[in-house]
């Protein structure tokens, strides 16, 4: 069998993958701006459209683990096209939606949908792809998320300016079905035979399942999403009730039980849901809680650009989509140029990207005071905002690449969900939280005081990532490791 990373047809998979991550990443970026023609037209309130964002970070976060393990265990790329199939019949659901509810259930099935295929495309590269190409590979996934995130706000806008408040929104979510088909007919095409590993039928049929469902480990998987769920729950229905907080040590304490589940069933010899040896792997380890803190807080950076300048300014949602254009473009960009140099530079790369947002941060702040006092106009937000874009270039995608780097391949599906179950619960709680605060501000005082406040939050959060970064290029410094092939 030769080598997966000499394969020719990595290039073409690559291709499929990266049109998957536009796809759920336009869907995303749409959202932000489409926010405020959803409240118009379903008459949504402040918690459904809370619902909106959050719910689809929760089911995503809830599945991740188990789906990364489904694919190491029966194939990559047929879990990946049942995750593009969900999402693409989600999203004609959610465009289709009479209200708020059926929108969120949409949004829920959709969170489905990118949890089954996001850690295959994750684990795919790692397979397909080794040293300095991985680090290509990971900077074409950064720029793919780069562009991506520039059309979407501009495209959601532009959409809502055609169809108005009423059916403009819903197409935002329809444009996603074209690229799902299109997707799915490419990866039918082109993705390795089978697409599904199946026991053998036979007198041996029935050992060879109950085998493959035990090498599944669905006590674990069912721990672990139930876990997630408890935790991040009390996060997205913050402001409803007190009740749901006493889901949060529930859920702590479920993660004890996987935990000790995890290694009482690799002690009786059956694979685990996860190795839990790849924690001591501290490159691992550090990357991904990078990545969680990184999320907790910069995910809200667009949300609240997109809230302040329509609900703060009065613009439009074609004109809020703007504000992202040159930061966007400028991820892209960056994550191209450090995904040719991770290999080289390594975590120094982050850790400067990680000092860029910082600076992007402190820079919008100002921009917004000078504003509030009549001194700057807010477009001025496009120069202070493409510092935050050159940011999610330089850490993202350099990030996982260093993150995967030393997990070995029978692990590289679980492993990426398990980095992305942090992105999710970082996003989920992050956006609860951050926004939360900011429309609780707003009740004593301005938009303008209102964002700086959500800006200020995020930065602090940034800073323990940055702490969290120069830990791990000391761990490297003091004990190099070699990425794994």
């Amino acid at each position: 069998m030769p080598d997966a990373a000499s394969n020719p047809i990595r290039w073409r998979i690559l291709a499929v993958l990266l049109m998957v991550i536009f796809m759920s990443l336009l869907g995303v970026s749409i959202v932000n701006v489409a926010l405020p023609a959803i409240q118009h037209d379903l008459g949504a309130s402040q918690s459904a459209l809370q619902w909106v964002l959050s719910g689809y970070a929760l089911t995503f976060g809830i599945v991740l683990v188990a789906a990364g393990r489904a694919g190491d265990i029966m194939g990559r790329g047929g879990i990946f096209l049942l995750g593009v199939g969900i999402f693409t019949v989600s999203s004609v659901a959610a465009g289709l939606a009479p209200d708020a509810k059926w929108l969120n259930l949409a949004r829920f099935v959709q969170g489905i949908g990118s949890g089954l295929l996001n850690p295959q495309g994750l684990g795919m590269i790692q397979h397909y792809f080794r040293g300095a190409e991985r680090g290509r590979a990971f900077g074409y996934f950064g720029s793919t998320v780069g562009v991506s995130v520039a059309i979407g706000p501009v495209l959601g806008g532009l959409l809502i300016e055609l169809g108005g408040p009423e059916l403009g929104w819903r197409l935002t979510f329809l444009v996603n079905v074209p690229i799902g088909l299109a997707t799915i007919l490419l990866g039918l095409l082109w993705f390795p035979r089978p697409l599904i590993h199946l026991p053998r039928s036979g007198s041996g049929g029935s050992a060879s399942l109950k085998e493959e469902l035990l090498s599944l480990d669905p006590v674990g998987s069912a721990l672990l999403g139930v876990a997630v769920l408890a935790i991040l729950f009390p996060f997205v229905e913050a402001r409803t009730s007190i009740l749901p907080w006493l889901l949060l040590p529930f859920g702590f304490f479920l993660v004890f039980l996987w935990v000790k589940w995890e290694r009482y069933y690799a002690r009786i010899g059956r694979p685990p849901m996860v190795d839990l040896g790849i924690f001591s792997i501290r490159s691992f380890t550090n990357g991904t809680v990078i990545m969680a803190l990184y999320f907790l807080g910069m995910t809200s950076v667009w949300v609240l650009v997109a809230l302040y300048v329509q609900e703060g300014n009065g613009m439009t949602a074609l004109q809020a989509g703007m504000f992202g254009i040159p930061a966007a473009l400028l991820s892209a960009s960056a994550a191209h140029w450090a995904g040719k140099r991770v290999v080289r530079y390594g975590r120094k790369i982050v850790i400067s990207g990680l000092l860029l947002g910082l600076f992007g941060l402190g820079l919008s702040i100002a921009v917004v005071l000078l504003h509030e006092h009549g001194y700057l106009n807010l477009w001025w937000l496009l120069v202070s905002l493409s510092f935050i874009g050159l940011a999610q270039g330089s850490v993202i995608s350099p990030n996982q690449a260093l993150t995967l780097a030393d997990v070995p391949l029978d692990y590289a599906g679980s492993s990426a969900a398990i980095m992305q179950t942090g992105q999710r619960m970082g996003t989920s709680v992050g956006i609860a939280v951050i926004t939360g605060a900011v429309f609780a501000f707003l009740s004593i005082a301005s938009w303008s005081m209102a964002f700086v406040a959500g800006f200020g939050l995020i930065g602090v959060i940034l800073l323990f990532a940055l702490g969290v970064a120069i830990k791990d290029l000391r761990d490297r410094e003091m004990a190099p490791a070699s990425p794994a092939g």
